[in-house]
C-alpha cells in the first residue's frame, strides 16, 4: 500500500515509544464527584496536559478498551496552533527552532508539522482503541487528504468506515470570492471490522418468539464478549439476574470465568430484566467441555427480547442534519452567557456519532477536548436512555486571552472552560437569552404591495397592542417575507443532566531508576500499572488492595506480584525482598498460573523459585521485558 511521506516522519516514526510515562494526579477540588464519594480515575476525567503525554498516562489502565474517539485537531489554517513535541533528534530540534511558532500560513512545511504532530497521536490513538471500537476526526479542507492518507497507513485502507461530509455552515461559507465552501469533513474508521458501525440487527433471531405482550425476536446475548469482558474489566458489571426458576445468575463465560454484563444496572433495559425476568429470552446453555461453575455443567443466559425489527438502521454520511457551528455556538452561549469558545462543534453531531456504538456502557475518550463537547453529548445520551457511558477528555493548558469573554468570567485555561461547562450541564444552570416570537408574517407579492396601507395598518396595531408584552418588537424584510417579532429577554433554569467527573493533571514521569536513587519515587498504584502494563502489554484498570504477596493483578496466564512501597529506607531493607514467607503465599494464590514477581531483590534461588513456577524480575532492571501469550 502507498504511503505518505513528509518531513520530519523519519524523527517521528517511534517519537511515542519514547515519551516517558506519567502518573494522573487528581485534583479533589476541581473534581465533581457523586454525592457520598471521592474523586476517582474510575470516574469520568477531564485531564488537564499535553494530550501526547497524557494518551501514553492513560495506557496502563486503558489500553484496548476505549470504544469510541472522537477528536476536532487543528484545522492547520494558519495561526490556530503550535507544534512543540520534544522529538529526541538533533535534526529535527534545529529544523523547528528556524520555523515559526504559532505555525502561520506563509510557512511552507505547515502541513509536514501538522502530519509530524499527528502521527504518534494517532498510533497511541490505535493503542487504546478496543478491538470493537472505532475513530472519527473532523477536519476541513485544507487537511483532510493528508489526514485520509495517514489514517490508511496507520489503521489500514480496508478499516476506513466512510468520509462524511457534514454541513458546518448552511450560508455556504465566508468566502468572499471562488466557491463558498459550507460543509466540513468526519472521516470515520473501524478497528476492525467496518460492517459492524451502527448494525445491530445483524444479531437478531430470524426466528418470531410470543410472550405475554405479544411477538418478539430473540436479540444479542446479555453477557458480555470479546475485548474488556472479564469481571476485572468493569466489577460494577458483576451483578446477578433472576432466571425464570427464581435462581441468581452470574455473567459466567463459558470457560467458567467470572465475566460481566454487556450493560449496566442503572440501564433502563437493565433494570426492567432485574424487576421482571420476563422481560428477558431465557435459554438453558452448556458450559465448554469439562467446565463446571458451582458443580454445574451448563447455566440460564439471558438474551434482549427486540420488538421491532428496526431496532438498527443503515445511516448515511452526508450529515446535513446534526447541527452546525452556528448551534454549537448558541449551546455554549446559554451556558456561559457568553461566547466562551470559537466554532465548538454541536452536541447534536456528536450524539449520532454516539449512535454509531451499539455499547451503551462505552468509554468515549477526546484528546483534542476544547470546550467539551463530547462530554456534554455522552451526558446526555445516559440522561435520555439510561446508559453509563463513561467520557474521557484531555485538553492542553492554554491561557485564555485576558480580555476575552471568558476570562472575564474568571476561567484561565480552555481546560478550566471545558470543566465548567460539564460541571454545569452536570448540575444545571441558568439561561439568560432572548426569546423571538413571530407576530405577523406576510409574503411580499403585487397584490401585496396593492395592500400596502393594510398591512402597514396591521404591523402597527401590532406594535400597539402587543408592544408591552415585550422588550421589542422589530420588522424585517427577508427572503421575500416581511416578519414581525417580539423579543424579549428571559432567564429559565435549565435541568441539570446528572452525573460526576474527576479532574486531573500530569504528574512527573514515572522514571523507574528513581528505585536506585530513592528521588522522585512513583506511588505504589501508578508504579503497579506500570509494571503491568509494560510487561504484559495489557491495561490494569483496577489495582489489587496491597497485601502479602503483593498480587495486583493477572491476565489468562499469568498473575503479577509487586513487592514495593514508595519509601527509599523501605526499598533498602530486608523487608522489600522477595523470601520464603511470600513465595509461600504466592505459591498459594497461583491457581495454575505462572508468577511473575517485581521486587528489588530476592532470598531464594531462582532454581527453588522455578520449582514453584515463580519468575522473578528484579526492580528496576527487568521491567520491559514482553511476556508472550
Amino acid at each position: 500500500m502507498p504511503s505518505l511521506e513528509f518531513k520530519g516522519k523519519q524523527f517521528v516514526h517511534s517519537h511515542h515509544l519514547s515519551v516517558p510515562f506519567r502518573e494522573l494526579l487528581v485534583d479533589a477540588k476541581k473534581s465533581l464527584p457523586a454525592t457520598g464519594e471521592k474523586a476517582s480515575l474510575a470516574d469520568n476525567l477531564i485531564i488537564q496536559g499535553d494530550n501526547l503525554e497524557a494518551l501514553k498516562a492513560l495506557l496502563p489502565t486503558h489500553a484496548g478498551k476505549i470504544d469510541c474517539i472522537f477528536i476536532d485537531p487543528p484545522y492547520n489554517t494558519g495561526g490556530d496552533w503550535s507544534y512543540n513535541d520534544n522529538v529526541r533528534s538533533p535534526l529535527m530540534k534545529e529544523w523547528l527552532k528556524k520555523s515559526a511558532n504559532p505555525v502561520d500560513k506563509e510557512d511552507l512545511e505547515r502541513h509536514d508539522k501538522w502530519l509530524s504532530m499527528m502521527w504518534p497521536r494517532l498510533l497511541l490513538l490505535r493503542e487504546l482503541l478496543s478491538e470493537n471500537g472505532f475513530l472519527a476526526i473532523a477536519i476541513d479542507d485544507n487537511e483532510q487528504f493528508r489526514l485520509g492518507c495517514l489514517l490508511d497507513e496507520i489503521f489500514g485502507e480496508e478499516k476506513k468506515v466512510a468520509v462524511a461530509p457534514w454541513r458546518s455552515d448552511p450560508s455556504g461559507g465566508k468566502q468572499k470570492s471562488g466557491l463558498r465552501i459550507g460543509h466540513e469533513y468526519i472521516l470515520i474508521y473501524h478497528n476492525r471490522d467496518k460492517t459492524q458501525i451502527a448494525k445491530e440487527d445483524a444479531d437478531i433471531d430470524e426466528h418470531q418468539h410470543e410472550d405475554s405482550k405479544g411477538s418478539y425476536f430473540k436479540g444479542r446475548e446479555l453477557l458480555k464478549w470479546g475485548a474488556g469482558s472479564l469481571r476485572e474489566d468493569r466489577t460494577t458489571m458483576w451483578f446477578p439476574l433472576t432466571a425464570p426458576d427464581q435462581s441468581k445468575i452470574w455473567p459466567y463465560r463459558n470457560d467458567g470465568r467470572e465475566g460481566r454484563w454487556r450493560l449496566g444496572n442503572q440501564n433502563r433495559y437493565m433494570r426492567l430484566v432485574m424487576n421482571d425476568p420476563s422481560e428477558a429470552h431465557w435459554e438453558v446453555r452448556p458450559f465448554d467441555s469439562g467446565v463446571l461453575t458451582s458443580g454445574k455443567a451448563q447455566r440460564w443466559v439471558p438474551y434482549e427480547k427486540i420488538r421491532t425489527t428496526s431496532k438498527a438502521a443503515v445511516l448515511g454520511s452526508w450529515l446535513d442534519c446534526h447541527g452546525t457551528n452556528a448551534d454549537g455556538t448558541e449551546e455554549l452561549k446559554q451556558i456561559f452567557g457568553v461566547k466562551a469558545f470559537d466554532t465548538p462543534k454541536p452536541v447534536a453531531l456528536y450524539e449520532w456519532l454516539l449512535g454509531l456504538c451499539p455499547n451503551d456502557d462505552a468509554i468515549v475518550l477526546d484528546s483534542f477536548a476544547g470546550s467539551a463537547t463530547t462530554a456534554h453529548a455522552v451526558l446526555r445520551a445516559n440522561a435520555n436512555d439510561g446508559g453509563q457511558r463513561r467520557f474521557i477528555l484531555v485538553q492542553l493548558e492554554e491561557y485564555l486571552k485576558p480580555d476575552s469573554e471568558a476570562a472575564k468570567l474568571g476561567l484561565e485555561t480552555i481546560a478550566d472552560i471545558a470543566a465548567e461547562r460539564v460541571r454545569r450541564v452536570i448540575s444545571g444552570y441558568k439561561y439568560t437569552g432572548t426569546q423571538r416570537t413571530e407576530l405577523f408574517s406576510a409574503k411580499l407579492t403585487w397584490t401585496a404591495f396593492k395592500k400596502a396601507p393594510e398591512i402597514l395598518e396591521k404591523v402597527e396595531s401590532i406594535e400597539l397592542l402587543e408592544g408591552a408584552a415585550y422588550d421589542s418588537v422589530k420588522k424585517e424584510i427577508k427572503g421575500g417575507m416581511l416578519t414581525v417579532v417580539g423579543e424579549r429577554k428571559i432567564e429559565e433554569i435549565t435541568p441539570g443532566l446528572g452525573g460526576s467527573f474527576t479532574y486531573c493533571e500530569l504528574g512527573d514521569p514515572i522514571e523507574i531508576e528513581a528505585l536506585l536513587t530513592g528521588k522522585g519515587l512513583p506511588a505504589y498504584e501508578s508504579l503497579a500499572r506500570y509494571v503491568f502494563y509494560t510487561a504484559t502489554g495489557k491495561s490494569l484498570e483496577k489495582v489489587a488492595k496491597p497485601r502479602t504477596d503483593g498480587f495486583i493483578g493477572e491476565t489468562e496466564l499469568f498473575r503479577l506480584h509487586l513487592i514495593y512501597q514508595p519509601e527509599k529506607e523501605w526499598l533498602r531493607s530486608n523487608e522489600a525482598a522477595l523470601d520464603a514467607t511470600r513465595v509461600e503465599a504466592i505459591a498459594k494464590g497461583q491457581g495454575g498460573k505462572r508468577a511473575i514477581v517485581f521486587a528489588v531483590a530476592k532470598f531464594m534461588s531462582q532454581k527453588d523459585l522455578s520449582a514453584q513456577r515463580i519468575e522473578f524480575c528484579q526492580l528496576p532492571y527487568a521491567v520491559h521485558r514482553i511476556l508472550g501469550d
